[in-house]
């Protein structure tokens, strides 16, 4: 009789004992550090940016070993971008930490304050989540992103890293942790689940009475495992189908600049084009200016007929093209006749998440903005910005294609919740 079944049994209940353990301590230090003072939290982050930058060459290795691994074992080149760490990554990433510091205080003062007709003066104060859980793949900057946001939010992380980063993700943990206790803040307040076993995930899914909320970061594979599976409230993230819609009014030169950016700048990623609509009253002009600079880019084109008819070569586009988001350097581009059409387009075909228009016109540029209903709506630039750092927020913990609680970018404001607190001089109902 095979001896491996109680063997399997008991490695699993080892795994959910130290995942429920993590998840204590993490309750533990959330109230700790929800009663620190921004003044500390932030000197901690300083603190941290400073060890990031002086640690460079340490995190670089870590990372070149899971790069040559993710190499070795087949991985794309958009998951190889989203794993590498160059030297202005990791710089970006200690500046990020840097902004998240200087910002205002996210717990600090009332969000509304009232006296009720019997008296009672009620406030509407601000409040950590309590214990964030952040799933992700590729990305080791997440880390340091996540718990500079958290710690600044006084909430308490828990990250579980994809296994294809362990090295840059453990490594970038290690000086968190030092430098958290060093600045005496709880030593729980960032914790990383260094397991690659999928039941360390599975059992992080089940915390929920240690645990506020799980954020995903990763494919929409991932991110729909976790939301049929977790028993902790899930703040989602599906695909970034993004749009660009070339309005018959467009500066065609500014038109071509943005387009390319959307797709080019960094294909693999979340914010970038992966749908360029175009009217077509400067369908031709507009697409003998861009294909060339696509294609010279490496750029592989899909398209309608009509756009097909325009761009020789150009490969014909299936519905299912419409609906996928590449995160690699392809492209699928329509020809429209309305700006009616382009907006039921992209309210069709989009996930929700950024979607731009290049126009002229005051009044479709309105429209746009007005009835695409996705997070993030652009007049006359890239979708590429929809980023916590651009939008000035340091750095983000996710982009939120959810209706409730938080939506695109979610920064420190997103990291909170609230409570009310009623004042009263021996009131009774």
């Amino acid at each position: 009789m095979s001896t491996s079944a109680p063997d399997s049994v008991d490695e699993t209940a080892g795994i959910e004992s130290e995942v429920a353990d993590i998840c204590r301590r993490a309750r533990a230090a959330s109230r700790r550090l929800a009663l620190v003072s921004d003044r500390q939290r932030s000197d901690a982050l300083l603190r941290i940016a400073r060890r990031v930058r002086s640690d460079a060459a340490t995190l670089a290795h870590a990372n070149a070993v899971d790069v040559e691994a993710g190499r070795s074992a087949g991985l794309s080149g958009a998951l190889l971008d989203r794993l590498t760490l160059t030297p202005e990554r990791i710089e970006a990433m200690a500046a990020g930490i840097d902004v998240v510091a200087a910002l205002p205080d996210p717990l600090d003062g009332a969000i509304a304050e009232w006296t009720t007709v019997r008296g009672l003066e009620i406030s509407q104060v601000r409040i950590p989540l309590g214990v964030v859980g952040v799933i992700y793949e590729s990305r080791p900057n997440v880390t340091a992103d996540v718990a500079a946001l958290c710690l600044k939010s006084g909430n308490a992380a828990l990250l579980k890293g994809g296994k294809e980063a362990i090295h840059s993700n453990s490594a970038i943990a290690d000086l968190l942790s030092a430098e958290i206790c060093a600045a005496g803040l709880p030593p729980d307040s960032v914790q990383l689940l260094r397991s690659t076993d999928r039941r360390a995930t599975k059992a992080l899914l089940r915390q929920d009475a240690t645990i506020d909320v799980i954020i995903p970061r990763g494919g929409p594979g991932l991110v729909r495992a976790i939301a049929e599976h977790s028993r902790v409230p899930v703040i989602r993230h599906y695909e970034g189908i993004c749009h660009t819609y070339v309005d018959a009014g467009a500066d065609l030169a500014m038109a071509s600049d943005i387009a390319f950016n959307a797709k080019v700048q960094r294909p693999g990623v979340c914010n970038a084009m992966e749908n360029l609509l175009v009217h077509a009253d400067v369908a031709r002009p507009f697409l003998e200016m861009l294909a060339p600079r696509l294609r010279e880019a490496g750029v592989e084109l899909r398209g309608c007929e009509r756009s097909c008819a325009i761009v020789p070569g150009m490969r014909a586009a299936s519905d299912e093209d419409w609906r996928t988001e590449y995160l690699d350097l392809i492209l699928s581009i329509k020809v429209v006749d309305s700006l009616d059409e382009a907006i039921l387009f992209v309210n069709d075909y989009g996930s929700g998440h950024s979607d731009a228009i290049v126009t002229r016109s005051r009044e479709n540029a309105e429209r746009f903005l007005r009835e695409v209903d996705s997070a993030t709506v652009y007049e006359n630039a890239s979708t590429r910005f929809t980023d916590g750092f651009e939008f000035g927020f340091g750095a983000e913990v996710g982009i939120s294609t959810n209706r409730i609680h938080a939506r695109g970018p979610m920064g420190l404001r997103e990291l909170t919740t609230y409570k009310y607190v009623v004042r009263g001089q021996g009131h009774v109902r």
